[in-house]
């Protein structure tokens, strides 16, 4: 050992309290495929729970029913249906509302226009309806994703990227570890021979 290799080793044993080594002896965790239901449901009261807080929004929907409309969304469910079985006065309208104030914006809720060309537009809602030769209502509808659109991007869609993780993520992972019980029952099973008397 040079002298320079020396001083070295003194130093970092002076550092280390005397240690020779600074390595850490491993666990050999097993990882899991499969979410813990109950940190699911608690990740999406807290983001429910923040998004209500910091907009305000009104809705004729507790935060369980809320979450309801996040998780029939995540599951391609019509808002008519999503009605349906929340078995509530509200109506297809009310869930389309909830759904864009929790920045939950489908693609096929403005197909039919660009919504850059209406953003920023000043003219009323018969003008444009005229324009575009839809109805107000379906223009009022518009701007309404397109406000929910904006308000999603001004917090860095954050509560957006939040439910993909927990609800997008979710369902991933259940496909997921149904395919690794199926591929192991398969590996499991597989060149077994079963004689059954009947």
């Amino acid at each position: 050992m040079n002298e320079k290799t020396e001083e070295l080793r003194d130093l970092f044993t002076d550092v280390t309290d005397g240690e020779e080594t600074v390595t850490e002896s491993q666990e050999n965790t097993r990882g899991s495929l499969e979410r813990d239901e109950r940190t699911t449901a608690d990740r999406l009261e807290t983001v429910v729970a923040q998004m209500r807080d910091r907009y305000g929004f009104e809705t004729p929907f507790s935060d369980d029913e809320l979450i309801a409309i996040a998780k029939a969304f995540y599951e391609d469910t019509r808002d008519e249906d999503i009605a349906d079985d929340l078995d509530a006065d509200a109506g297809a309208d009310d869930v389309f509302e909830a759904r864009l104030s929790l920045h939950l914006v489908d693609e096929s809720d403005a197909d039919e226009i660009d919504l850059a060309a209406i953003r920023d537009r000043e003219e009323d809602d018969t003008t444009l309806a005229d324009e575009y030769d839809v109805s107000e209502a379906t223009i009022r509808r518009y701007r309404r994703v397109a406000a929910a659109e904006d308000e999603s991007r001004a917090a860095n869609d954050r509560y957006r990227d939040e439910f993909d993780s927990i609800l997008a993520d979710a369902d991933l992972s259940e496909r997921m570890a149904t395919n690794v019980r199926e591929d192991g029952l398969e590996d499991a099973t597989e060149g077994m021979e079963t004689e059954v008397d009947f």
